[in-house]
Order: C-alpha cells, then structure tokens, then sequence
C-alpha cells in the first residue's frame, strides 16, 4: 500500500517528464498545512529562477494572523507574487506543475491569481 504522498509522487512524475519535453520554465508549487510554496525553475530544472512562499516574512506580515498561510486568500498572494518576481526575471510563459495536488481550492487560487498577474501557462 503506498501512502498519500508516494501517490501524489507518483502523480507528479508524469506532469514533470511532460513539461520537461516543453523547454519551458516550470511554475511549481508545494502546499503544506500552514503554508504555500511557489518556485519558478528553469527547463532545464537546474536553477530556482524566482520563489515565494507564506513562510516569508513580509508576506507573513500582509497575511496578517500568525500562520495563517494555509487558506486560499494566502495561495493568490503567493500566486501575485510569483508572478511578479517571474517577469522581474524575464519570464512570461510557464508550465504549471502542480506535484500531484488536484487543481482545487488552494493551488487552484495561485494558479488563477497568477494568470492574472500576466504570467502565462
């Protein structure tokens, strides 16, 4: 029996071998129970291009309440967030890769809020 994460594992690596195949940079984003994590890496999947993630401390200061980077008004944040420190860096188009969460609730959040910041996938 595998357990919850081997499985969402297992799910990722499709999404990665595909988006490898693009040559584009890759939007991923990792969620915990209190926080959110996005980092854009480079086609070749050497170098973290640019990342945000409710763990920092001024957007800890924007959430507000202490810890409270586990809800979808915290992932959009993120999601406006990478979004500008990905065009900073010179990218516009990205391949969202999601790690095997289901595209709902909080990655969904920064995915959307990251499209309209004008980062494309």
């Amino acid at each position: 029996m595998m357990t919850k994460k081997e499985q969402r594992l297992r799910r990722s690596r499709q999404t990665r071998a595909r988006i490898a195949q693009q040559n584009v940079a890759r939007l991923t984003v990792f969620r915990s129970n209190l926080h959110i994590y996005a980092s854009v890496i480079s086609d070749d999947g050497c170098r973290v291009l640019a990342s945000a993630s409710t763990a920092e401390k001024d957007v800890r200061e924007q959430i507000g309440a202490a810890g409270k980077g586990g809800n979808a008004a915290a992932a959009s944040i993120i999601g406006r967030r990478i979004a500008e420190k990905a065009k900073a860096a010179g990218i516009e188009k990205v391949a969202f890769d999601r790690s095997g969460f289901a595209y709902h609730g909080r990655v969904k959040a920064l995915a959307e809020a990251a499209r309209e910041a004008g980062l494309q996938f």
